[in-house]
């Protein structure tokens, strides 16, 4: 073993000092350090330092060493440089910050994407240029985004329109939050400048909110106080129950069907039959038109026995509807009728010889006696009225009449909506895409309640929730743990924002029908656009630029439609290039929130690839 030199052993010492004072080690002074090598001062620091400047290259970091820069002339690296310096001289600020973190604009970031989108640039020559790392341009040409704030608001003003009116309801109809909000979104997002008390009155008059009363409408419910109702004979509500009958020691079962009116709780009809059919809701029907004339409607659980043709066409122009499934709160006259028979009826026991017939004759009497006798009775709750009395002192205007038209048509209509959602379950393509999803994605759903639920949705949204699903599993962004409902909830919330862009693409293209003066402007700057810029490619930036710098919601509908219908005239085997184009510049403009450029992005593509 050699030894070492006296001013490299000084060296040594020297240079290893700081570091045996930083963990606590025994650590001699650099005279001590001198007097044991017996080294020259100077000597051994001129070593010590060279042996500082050596150390940080003895060991090199694992993996491979990074590609050397491709070769390029020095006449375009001084061009690129020369683009760069003249794009920050014209745009001061678009580049802030320290070496340590630097901010770049968006209209420095859409530059760097111009330079890399020349096929002569590479990725490390831009870097080297613009100064901007290649790891962070590699996040800016694969899409990455940050989330930030939302933009300010702000209102302005002129007159009314149909158009503006027709806008107003229809996102109340979808909207979520509060009444507040929803007047600053109109205002700002939409360029309708309505104050709050004329948008209060708008949705007033289309029945869409009433100040005074707040909560959702009323609908059947727990108590009979909660069930909508209108006037005497408006809606019947009916049902079946099973009443035994006795005899001789013999059992009997017999079916009641009754039928209540909603508002006064009158008993309208009845019947008796041995089970609960068709016949049976006829029969008792007709009993109550005897009695006081045709409902307006007839409320029915759903026994698959009370929807029939025969009761279509027995009913005429009374409105057969539905009750909610599985909730016998949704017929609370009937239900409550059933248990006062329960009270107040003597147990139906006859002792003798019997026949069938003659057990539903005995209870037929029964029930019939007990039904006047409480028709005519009393009642505390109204004011000492009977039913009876009720039933005959109304006396609807048509003014009423054609109200509860109106509600019970629109119940009925949702109701029907509902039974077409379930419907939507079945489709054998969304099911198959499901499945296979499922299977793909390792989501365990061993009795299907998570793909059947999922299916509700329209099959475009399922389409594109699964592509969300699986991206954000590739990217490695998807909470731990997660399982079909999360997928669920993609779908959701993908089928409420197409919901949102149709409502708005449909409203947009009438105001611009009608000529709504707040967006003509944008009419006008499209048309300069396509007079200035033959190249289609450009246009869809600029396109692109002006929809992502809009800060009302609106204007940017009306530029992404407008790089829609520029990649649509173009021939279907370009349209994806000009997609990646838009989609690149959509991310790259990192001041709009992420929800707000992932929703532009599906928006072009839902547009020019749709679904079939």
């Amino acid at each position: 073993m050699h030894l070492l030199s006296p001013c490299l052993a000084a060296g040594l010492l020297l240079a290893a000092i700081p570091v045996l004072k930083l963990h606590g080690l025994p650590t001699p002074t650099a005279t001590a350090a001198l007097r044991a090598t017996e080294a020259r001062r100077t000597t051994a620091y001129k070593v010590k330092a060279a042996v500082e400047a050596t150390m940080p290259n003895l060991l090199n970091p694992p993996g491979r060493p990074p590609p050397p820069l491709p070769m390029v002339r020095v006449d375009e690296r001084v061009a690129l440089a020369h683009k760069v310096r003249d794009f920050v001289y014209d745009h001061p600020g678009c580049v802030s910050g320290s070496s340590l973190r630097r901010r770049y604009s968006d209209a420095y970031r859409l530059f760097v994407l111009e330079l890399w989108e020349n096929p002569d640039h590479q990725v490390e020559q831009i870097a080297e240029a613009t100064g901007v790392p290649s790891g962070t341009l590699k996040d800016w040409i694969h899409g990455d985004r940050p989330l930030v704030a939302p933009p300010e608001n702000l209102t302005a003003a002129p007159e009314p329109s149909v158009a503006r009116i027709k806008t107003v309801v229809a996102e109340y109809a979808c909207w979520k939050g509060g009444f507040r909000n929803f007047c600053e979104h109109v205002q700002f997002h939409l360029r309708i400048p309505f104050g709050r008390q004329y948008i209060s009155d708008i949705l007033q008059a289309h029945g869409l909110r009433t100040p005074i009363r707040r909560g959702r409408p009323c609908d059947a419910s727990a108590n009979r106080s909660g069930f909508e109702t209108f006037f005497p004979n408006a809606q019947w509500v009916g049902d079946g129950t099973e009443l035994v009958v006795k005899i001789g020691g013999q059992t009997f079962k017999v079916n009641l069907e009754l039928l209540v009116d909603a508002d006064t709780t009158a008993f309208m009809g009845a019947s008796m039959r041995p089970t609960e059919d068709a016949a049976a809701v006829i029969e008792a029907f007709e009993d109550g038109v005897n009695t006081a004339g045709p409902p307006l409607a007839l409320l029915l659980d759903n026994k698959p026995s009370n929807h029939t043709q025969e009761i279509d066409e027995a009913l005429g122009d009374t409105l057969r509807m539905r009750s909610r499934p599985y909730e016998p709160t949704d017929k609370p006259q009937v239900e409550g009728a059933f248990g006062l028979f329960k009270q107040e009826a003597p147990p139906l026991v006859l002792h003798g010889d019997t026949t069938q017939q003659i057990a539903s004759e005995v209870a037929r009497l029964v029930i019939t006696t007990w039904a006047r006798a409480v028709n005519h009775r009393a009642r505390n709750d109204r004011a000492g009225n009977s039913r009876v009395q009720l039933f005959q002192s109304a006396k609807p205007t048509e003014a009423e009449v054609q109200a509860a038209k109106v509600a019970l048509q629109r119940r009925h209509q949702r109701q029907k909506k509902a039974k077409e959602t379930r419907a939507r379950r079945q489709h054998p393509i969304t099911r198959a895409a499901l499945d296979a999803a499922f299977k793909r994605l390792n989501l365990h759903d061993p009795e299907r309640h998570i793909r059947i639920a999922i299916a509700s949705w329209p099959m475009d949204a399922v389409l594109e929730g699964i592509a969300v699903f699986e991206g954000k599993k590739r990217a490695g962004t998807l909470p731990e743990s997660v399982d079909g409902r999360y997928l669920r909830g993609i779908v959701k919330n993908i089928a409420e924002e197409r919901e949102g862009w149709e409502i708005a693409v449909a409203l947009l293209r009438e105001r611009l029908v009608a000529r709504d003066l707040m967006l003509t402007h944008l009419d006008v700057q499209r048309d300069a656009q396509e007079e200035d810029t033959d190249d289609t490619k450009e246009l869809i930036k600029n396109y692109i630029t002006k929809a992502m710098g809009a800060c009302r919601r609106i204007d940017r509908t009306f530029w992404l439609l407008a790089t829609v219908d520029t990649i649509s005239d173009e021939p279907s085997c370009d349209h994806h290039n000009l997609l990646r184009l838009a989609a690149r510049r959509i991310h790259a403009t990192y001041h709009v929130p992420h929800k707000d450029r992932l929703a532009a992005t599906r928006l072009l593509f839902a547009k020019v690839l749709p679904i079939d």
